[in-house]
Parts: C-alpha cells; sequence; structure tokens
C-alpha cells in the first residue's frame, strides 16, 4: 500500500510539473514584461563569462590612431541597422536597432513581431530612467551606441577588414546598447581617454565591452586609451571579459 502511495504522489507531482511548463511555454504577449536586467543593471564583475578583461587588453597591439580622412559611414560599414548581415540577430527579419531595443528596454511593447512602440530603458550612461515613445521628435531619446564607435573602428584596424566583418561590426549586439541620446550624441567617436559614462557603476562594464569587441575584430588601442580603460579596470578587479551570450548582451528570441 505504501508503495502504490508513492507511485500516485509521484505522478500527481510529474502532472503538475507538466502544466507548468506548457504555461511557460505558451505565446508571448505584445507587451513584452520580464525580470531581465537591463545591460545598464549587469555591472558586477566576473558576470561576462569570457575570462579577464584585464588579461585580454594586455594582449590588444598598441598602436598610434591611424587616419579617419577617407572614412564614409554608409560605405564603410553599410546601411545602418540592417538586416542584411552576420552578426547574431541577422537574418531574423527584423531591424538591429529594434532587436536592441527589445533587449535592452523593459515593459516593451511592439507593433508586430519587431517594431518597439514604447518601453522605459533604466539608461547605463546616466542612471536616469527614460520613457521611449517611437515617433517624430521622440525616438532619439534613446539611441543605439556603438561601445566601439565605428569612427574609432576604423582608425583602430577596421579600415583593413573586408566589408562583410565591418558590416558585422556595426550590428554585432555585443558592440550595441541602448543609452541615453544626449550621452550618445557627446561621445561622439571617442574612445575611453576622451569619453567616460557619467554613470561611474557602469564603466567598468563599459570598457569590458570595449575590450571585448576590440578582441574579436583584432583592433587596437592608444597608448592614452589603454592607460584609461586599465585606470578603470583597476576599481574593479576581477572583472570579466563579456561574450555574445553574456547576460545583457545576448538577443532575446
Amino acid at each position: 500500500m505504501g508503495r502504490q502511495v508513492d507511485v500516485m504522489a509521484r505522478a500527481v507531482a510529474a502532472a503538475a510539473v507538466s502544466v507548468l511548463m506548457l504555461g511557460v511555454a505558451g505565446c508571448q504577449p505584445k507587451d513584452v514584461t520580464d525580470g531581465a536586467a537591463p545591460s545598464g543593471q549587469d555591472t558586477a564583475a566576473g558576470s561576462g563569462g569570457g575570462g579577464s578583461a584585464a588579461s585580454e587588453l594586455a594582449k590588444l597591439k598598441v598602436k598610434p590612431d591611424g587616419s579617419i580622412s577617407s572614412y564614409d559611414r554608409v560605405k564603410d560599414f553599410g546601411e545602418a541597422w540592417t538586416d542584411q548581415q552576420g552578426a547574431p540577430g541577422g537574418h531574423n527579419h527584423c531591424e538591429t536597432r529594434d532587436d536592441i531595443l527589445r533587449r535592452d528596454l523593459i515593459s516593451v511593447k511592439l507593433d508586430g513581431k519587431c517594431e518597439v512602440e514604447s518601453g522605459k530603458l533604466h539608461d547605463p550612461y546616466t542612471g536616469r530612467t527614460i520613457d521611449f515613445t517611437r515617433g517624430r521628435g521622440t525616438s532619439l531619446t534613446v539611441q543605439i551606441d556603438h561601445v566601439v564607435s565605428l569612427g574609432n573602428a576604423w582608425q583602430t584596424g577596421a579600415s583593413a577588414l573586408p566589408q562583410a566583418t565591418r558590416e558585422e561590426l556595426a550590428n554585432d549586439p555585443l558592440n550595441l546598447i541602448a543609452a541615453d541620446g544626449p550621452a550618445n550624441e557627446g561621445k561622439g567617436d571617442d574612445d575611453a581617454s576622451k569619453w567616460l559614462p557619467k554613470s561611474e557603476g557602469f564603466r567598468c562594464t563599459y570598457v569590458a565591452r570595449q575590450i571585448a569587441v576590440k578582441a574579436k575584430y583584432r583592433l587596437w588601442v592608444t597608448t592614452a586609451e589603454k592607460a584609461a580603460i586599465s585606470k578603470v579596470l583597476g576599481g574593479c578587479h576581477g572583472q570579466a571579459l563579456p561574450t555574445e551570450s553574456s547576460r545583457g548582451i545576448a538577443l532575446k528570441s
């Protein structure tokens, strides 16, 4: 009798788990509100999973900036936010900008599968919470920043990369982050020796992302840039190098 009761209890428990899993696997509503922390909150040292950021920085070549005189954003890096490229998220029938907004915003509302109509950003650069609404005059409050700016990438080795690789760099989620529009515009093409996020709590994550991008695409750093990054990392010993699958970088399916 005791054995029969035990078997029946196990069957009931298994059925309950099956019901729970069916609920989790159900279709996601257009109003997407989940518990994932936006990229600005993923600041813990050791959270990247790709080894030591400081160790990878030591491996990067150190050279002066190259010329930017021939640089042309569209010609050299392709049409902005194209889906026709080989970085993660490419060919998923959504523009790269919407991929990043869906990843980094919370309380997201979609129009169809891809287009982000509204949401909230916990801005990693300023620490502000920004309400985003798509539309003329409002969309630019939240912009997508290239963590390693394309102008800087061009000057530090990207000019020698194949066209397809440059287009991947311009659309790679590892190198992209939703941020406060004015902060992004203020950064321009500056490297870490000239610009760092106002929010000091995000600086370790920020420079670790820059190192990861430069390592992935075999770009170099200048002497001043390396010194600035090293100074930031000095305050966050053990900062991990992020990877494509790290929290705050991997795209949402």
